[in-house]
């Protein structure tokens, strides 16, 4: 009886009737038993769009549709009437592509991704929206603001979460930000968001605004993969066969010609050192010395390829993990000797994040594992296996000295209470 693809059939719960909803924008019912066609709600076409979904109420009496015109409906099935109509808004990612009604909730999903709790009573606002990332999240970061603890993840289609860490509370920046994949994030002291994206530019965003604003997005020659923040409002920026050094969201100075593949960066919570760890195995520091960055002539051996790299909060300790799925921690003070090596995880490791005790610090594998490890004893450690079941662990962040917080490719955030025994 339709004109164009059947998105959608469902049986009333009772058994008496079905629905089918389809991309022609109408949708039938017929007899549970026979088969029959018994009507066309709305008589003719049900939405000006192609519908994707409908979901019956619990007794069978009423029908909620959900369409590409943006739109949700309730109808009545009996009367052949619709009882309301929910307007999700104007934009294209407002189109309507999912629907539930389980028991007394209303539920419909819109193409941004978004759950909307519908409310029968006032159709143009809903209950309640759940927002998150419906593409896999590359990488996060927190910060209190306000005497709150928020956690900030990107993902691979340029979108940047942030979630009230107590509630799971969350919602995304207004305004137009990055066009593609988040690749890292950090808080300044400055209380920007800085971000590297495959769009080619590095942004800072005011996290007390939360607004993307066009003169804060700067142009990087290559595609940047990295980034750290530190003291005195620089930023170093490793782009693809180059490092770039930003001063108060500007490029100052850049090292071409590196003669290795740059992976990782990391800036002394002191300012002035900065480690730079590539795929050659190697880790080499550079200082910044006012506008420029110079080679120190200093490299410290990994076990593998540098996949990520990270100081201690007190600046004593550089953290580096590899592709060999080794840590090695280095003593800073003691002109970076290694100071201990760590062993556990099966696949690559990706990530590291040191806890805020300086005693304590986590890594994140392909191997869908996380450690927290103790510095001074290699054997003592916490294992949190399949972290994230679907998915390897993309990022990691340390809330206060007991709650970590990891990410996934898997497109969640999940929030860790650690214990040492």
């Amino acid at each position: 009886d339709h004109t164009r693809f059947v998105n959608c059939v469902r049986f009333s719960p009772d058994g008496n009737r079905f629905a089918t909803a389809s991309a022609d924008g109408q949708i039938f019912i017929y007899d549970g038993k026979t088969g029959e066609k018994v009507c066309a709600l709305g008589g003719g076409k049900a939405h000006d769009g192609g519908i994707y979904a409908i979901s019956w109420s619990p007794d069978s009496c009423q029908l909620l549709s959900a369409s590409g015109d943006k739109t949700a409906k309730i109808w009545d099935v009996g009367a052949n009437s619709v009882v309301s109509t929910f307007n999700m808004g104007s934009n294209v990612l407002d189109q309507q592509l999912g629907c539930l009604w389980q028991k007394d909730h209303l539920l419909s999903l819109s193409l941004s991704g978004y759950i909307n709790y519908l409310d029968k009573n006032n159709p143009d606002k809903p209950l309640r929206v759940i927002k998150g990332h419906s593409k896999s999240i590359q990488c996060l970061t927190v910060h209190k603001n306000g005497g709150k603890s928020y956690i900030y993840s990107g993902s691979n289609d340029g979108h940047i979460n942030y979630w009230d860490s107590d509630t799971g509370e969350n919602d995304g920046f207004s305004g137009k930000g990055h066009t593609n994949q988040v690749s890292r994030m950090a808080v300044d002291e400055m209380d920007q968001l800085v971000t590297c994206s495959m769009d080619d530019t590095v942004r800072y965003t005011n996290l007390s605004k939360r607004d993307y604003s066009g003169q804060d997005a700067v142009k990087m020659d290559v595609q940047p993969k990295c980034l750290a923040v530190g003291p005195g409002g620089y930023t170093v920026v490793l782009c693809i066969g180059q490092i770039v050094l930003m001063k108060d969201k500007k490029k100052c100075f850049a090292i071409d010609d590196l003669g290795y593949e740059p992976e990782a960066v990391a800036v002394h919570p002191g300012g002035g050192s900065v480690a730079v760890g590539g795929t050659d195995g190697n880790v080499r520091l550079y200082s910044i010395q006012g506008t420029s960055l110079k080679s120190d002539d200093k490299t410290l051996e990994a076990k593998g390829p540098v996949t990520d790299l990270a100081y201690s909060h007190d600046g004593a300790f550089l953290a580096v993990c590899d592709a060999n799925k080794v840590v090695t921690v280095f003593s800073v003070p003691d002109g970076y000797a290694e100071h201990n090596v760590f062993y556990g995880h099966h696949a690559k490791i990706v990530c590291i994040a040191w806890s805020p005790d300086n005693e304590h610090f986590a890594s994140g594998g392909m191997d869908m594992m996380v450690y927290v490890w103790t510095v001074s004893d290699p054997e003592t450690r916490v294992k949190i296996p399949d972290a994230h079941r679907l998915h390897h662990v993309s990022g990691l962040a340390w809330l206060d000295e007991h709650t970590l917080v990891t990410t996934s490719h898997d497109a969640s955030v999940k929030e860790w209470s650690i214990s040492y025994n």
